[in-house]
């Protein structure tokens, strides 16, 4: 899998400042121009962008348009560390929006597993006290297996598992509104520390990781969850790459 930027897709949402927009060929292009996989390996997708972009909405979007193939989804943020020997306090200090939170190569080694069909224990993780979940989510191999993450392309090891790397597009001002919400409502975090923490890392290690990664994107979908056009080129195209394997 080579490592050059590829193509954009864009639906009606996009405007003058988002990438160059790609007609359907080039987007089946991008979905279909891979090496064969062995038969019986997950096509792997990988479903990166910035903090609040709408990854979780183009994921269960395209989750729902390949019904009722069953597909694994994991998210690369259940791979923190465990920070559970600090306190509290240290812990919040900590920059999760850089690489080294996490622990990539335990994510790499569950790839490797279910490409050789072999089911593992995908980790949990608690964002209200920065800790690992005693318990662990079970997993099996399955037709197509999504990555989510903010920084799943931008770790080459991971990128070069992906069959289908795929980046969401959105305005920073709308991704810090959407994670504002996000962590005052599901995470217990507060207004000041919500902004301290973006601030401080989150708008930094985006501009030094995140963007920056977006060149090795096959597919590139403005404006999230709300590009139904894109979305559903890339439905329509997984579903062709996955119905030989079916008949």
């Amino acid at each position: 899998m080579g490592e050059e930027p590829r193509s954009a897709a864009s639906g009606s949402g996009a405007d003058a400042s988002s990438p160059p927009l790609a007609d359907e060929e080039r987007v089946a292009e991008a979905v279909r121009d891979r090496p064969a996989r062995p038969e019986g390996r997950p096509l792997f997708v990988g479903v990166a962008g910035g903090t609040g972009s709408g990854k979780t909405t183009v994921v269960e979007r395209i989750m729902g348009g390949l019904a009722p193939n069953p597909v694994t989804l994991i998210h690369h943020d259940a791979y923190y560390h465990d920070y559970g020997h600090l306190r509290l306090e240290e812990r919040a200090g900590i920059n999760f929006d850089h690489p080294d939170s996490l622990e990539t190569s335990l994510l790499i080694e569950h790839l490797d597993a279910l490409a050789c069909g072999r089911p593992v224990e995908l980790p949990l993780y608690d964002f209200k006290t920065h800790t690992r979940v005693a318990r662990t989510q079970p997993a099996s191999p399955t037709p197509v297996v999504i990555v989510d993450g903010i920084l799943i392309i931008a770790d080459h090891e991971i990128r070069r598992r992906l069959d289908i790397k795929i980046f969401v597009d959105t305005d920073a001002d709308i991704r810090f509104i959407r994670r504002l919400q996000r962590d005052i409502e599901h995470r217990g975090r507060t207004l000041d520390s919500v902004v301290r923490q973006y601030l401080r890392t989150v708008r930094p290690m985006h501009l030094d990781f995140v963007e920056p990664s977006k060149r090795y994107a096959d597919v590139i979908v403005p404006v999230g969850g709300e590009n139904d056009v894109a979305i559903d080129m890339v439905v329509t195209k997984l579903r062709e790459v996955l119905a030989p394997a079916s008949s």
